[in-house]
């Protein structure tokens, strides 16, 4: 275990000795185990993944703070800058939010729209997990009226009906299992994992198959460099696949994705030559992926170009892509900013709201380590906010 990070409960060792007992069985049946699958069976798993079991995640007592966690600020500015979608679209305009965390961007964004007068008809939560799912209800439940608890609906899946309106992403593509690849003497290897000869889990090298060399040899030629032997990196072969999968059925509207990451270039850094893969425990990030399985959040971050490709192989046009900070100044911050201040009677809720506003916006903090990308189709007209447009830096991707 790195030294620094907490010690884990009794109940936590046992939790994760159940799912790593699920993944030795599997390594056995089946051999080695390419590192997305295991990723996937990490964070996704039945009753033992990080994401599918019980405990707390986000907010304090979580192991990550996500920009909805911190207050009413980012979702204000979201449902700024999709309001004129929502209402050029009409009594017909569905939203739809992919991976509902703890229901905190929900119950904001429900009181935001409908003080915007631009409510949906139904707001859409897909989300795979359970316990989640009714942790979000429960939540909306407490917090919101009947009125507005009566458009929300929790999907199993994306929907297969055609329909139109916002679909909303924050910190999902991040979470999507991420192939590891190295390079070794000019070919493209990718990431296993195996058992040693004791039983415990240990990553090696295996020659890649043809989806994911073919995915590397693309980003090679994309920047006109190729990797030297040795660099090590993520990429997700099947993002274009997974965007078709969620967007299909959306013939008109706005997909919003917010993450952090970077454009292709930055990405793929020489110097970045052991990826951008992380794990995260009760607010303590490190580097070691098979350390308490089931118990950490592992994340890879997001190449936006890839997301642009992958956008338009799905008929999406990049309508905008700019860091967090200068979308939330484009959407209005300022504006929600001191609505919110000026609701508040007491000095430390006004501090709780200006340390709010920083987290969101410094750049060492998410304003610029996290990156805003819009993706449009079927629209006449692109009725984003000037400010937001203006602020535009899609020619970087």
């Amino acid at each position: 275990m790195p030294s620094r990070l907490p010690e884990p409960s009794a109940d936590e060792r046992a939790h994760s000795d159940r799912l790593l007992q699920l993944l030795r069985e599997q390594i056995v049946s089946h051999g080695p185990m390419p590192f997305s699958q295991y990723m996937e069976r990490c964070l996704y798993a039945p009753g033992l993944g990080y994401y599918s079991a019980g405990r707390t995640k986000f907010g304090a007592a979580g192991d990550f703070v996500t920009a909805p966690e911190l207050g009413e600020l980012f979702a204000g500015c979201v449902v700024n800058a999709v309001q004129p979608v929502l209402a050029m679209l009409g009594d017909e305009a569905d939203f739809l939010e992919l991976g509902g965390g703890s229901g905190a961007f929900a119950e904001a964004a429900l009181k935001a729209l409908a003080a915007g007068g631009t409510l949906p008809r139904q707001y859409l939560i897909l989300e795979p997990s359970a316990d989640l799912r009714e942790r979000q209800r429960e939540r909306l439940l407490a917090h919101l009226p009947a009125e507005l608890n009566a458009r929300v609906q929790w999907l199993d899946r994306p929907p297969e009906q055609d329909w139109r309106g916002v679909l909303f992403a924050n910190e999902v593509i991040d979470a999507l299992p991420a192939t590891r690849f190295a390079m070794r003497q000019g070919e493209v290897y990718e990431e296993y994992v195996v058992l040693d000869g004791e039983g415990r889990l240990m990553r090696v090298d295996r020659p890649a198959d043809a989806l994911v060399a073919a995915a590397v040899r693309h980003i090679e030629r994309d920047l006109g460099v190729e990797f030297v032997d040795g660099y090590r990196s993520e990429v997700l072969p099947q993002l274009p696949y997974w965007i078709q999968a969620i967007a299909s059925s959306l013939v008109a509207g706005l997909m919003l994705f917010v993450d952090y990451g970077y454009v292709r270039r930055e990405y793929y850094l020489p110097e970045r030559d052991d990826g951008t893969l992380m794990a995260h425990y009760r607010h303590h990030a490190h580097d070691d992926p098979l350390y308490l399985p089931g118990m950490n959040d592992l994340t890879a971050s997001v190449d936006f170009t890839a997301l642009a490709e992958a956008g338009n192989s799905a008929g999406f046009g990049v309508a905008g892509y700019l860091p967090q900070a200068q979308f939330l100044i484009g959407a209005g911050l300022q504006d929600v900013f001191e609505r919110e201040h000026a609701a508040i009677a007491d000095e430390h809720g006004r501090y709780r709201l200006a340390q709010q506003a920083k987290r969101l916006m410094l750049p060492e903090q998410m304003g610029e380590r996290f990156q805003a990308m819009l993706l449009a189709r079927g629209l006449d007209a692109l009725p984003l906010p000037a400010e937001l447009l203006a602020a535009d830096q899609g020619g970087r991707l």
